[in-house]
């Protein structure tokens, strides 16, 4: 059951999906975030779950956590401004978010993990390899890649329209909740096999996030770019390439696996919204278990 609070203050249980227990922690000059875990093997690598933009990490993952249990710790952080992660006045940095991860991981002492990265997630793991390279064994990337708005024209119209929402906001302070319905048309929560109140639970976890902050997010989306340094990554690697993904194409997601030394590549027939299907956490697992095996 998940608890949520009605408009009225009233809390209210609404089935949602089953997810590991989640709990608050505070990470010292950053703030406090909310992290789901699982136990794992004494001698097993941590698997880190890093979710995507307008996602929480019990959103992006509730297909994946009972596909992990057993083998592997899991740790799935909510990102700051998503879900009920960080609240800062600072604007939304990706690199903030790597660091933000590499805290959680000192705080659990789970470390080195393999970073799993979806959409924006794949960035920040990214850049939690470049920033705090001994807290990564592995990586794994799905649906993502090293640079998500092709073409200068392009990154130009996103950004700028990211910049000129979030400005708006944080100016006025006007907007005080997500556009929930068009957010529901990006991510589907209609998955079979899944509790009918999947939803009123999903759009839950939205309504958690905070508006200015997902703005900005979008626009550090439109403006990254770590082509020049991809190809450094020297850790065990597996990429996960949605073949009909219409948000994140699917060749720039293979250039991502091609640029890293090593990486391998699994073929998964679906889109962008691929995490919310039956069946995902078995791609996850596979990748996980790949890069696993070739750990020092």
């Amino acid at each position: 059951m998940v608890e949520l609070i009605s408009d009225r203050g009233e809390p209210q249980a609404v089935a949602g999906p089953p997810l590991p227990l989640g709990e608050r922690i505070e990470l010292p000059g950053r703030g406090a975030t909310f992290v789901r875990c699982i136990a794992g093997p004494a001698d097993g690598p941590t698997v880190l779950l890093v979710h995507g933009w307008l996602a929480s990490g019990g959103l992006n993952w509730f297909q994946t956590f009972d596909d992990l249990r057993g083998s592997y710790g899991v740790v799935a952080p909510d990102l700051r401004g998503h879900g009920r992660g960080i609240r800062s006045r600072r604007r939304f940095r990706l690199a903030d978010c790597a660091d933000d991860l590499a805290a959680i991981i000192d705080h659990l002492q789970c470390g080195p993990v393999i970073a799993v990265g979806y959409s924006m997630g794949g960035p920040v793991a990214q850049l939690l390899w470049q920033r705090h390279r001994d807290k990564v064994a592995g990586l794994v990337f799905v649906a993502t890649s090293s640079s998500f708005v092709a073409g200068t024209r392009e990154r130009f119209i996103f950004t700028s329209a990211m910049a000129a929402a979030a400005g708006g906001t944080r100016a006025g302070q006007q907007v005080t909740r997500l556009p929930i319905r068009a957010i529901r048309e990006r991510i589907p929560t209609d998955a079979p096999g899944r509790p009918a109140s999947m939803g009123r639970w999903a759009a839950a976890e939205m309504r958690r996030h905070n508006a200015r902050t997902i703005l900005e997010a979008g626009q550090a989306v439109g403006n990254y770019n770590a082509r020049k340094w991809v190809g450094d990554i020297d850790v065990p690697t597996s990429c996960v390439v949605t073949t009909r993904d219409l948000a994140i194409r699917p060749a720039e997601q293979g250039r991502l696996a091609f640029a890293i030394p090593g990486a391998t590549v699994h073929r998964l027939e679906d889109g962008h919204a691929a995490c919310a299907r039956p069946g995902f956490g078995t791609f996850v697992r596979t990748a996980v278990d790949d890069v696993a095996g070739r750990l020092p």
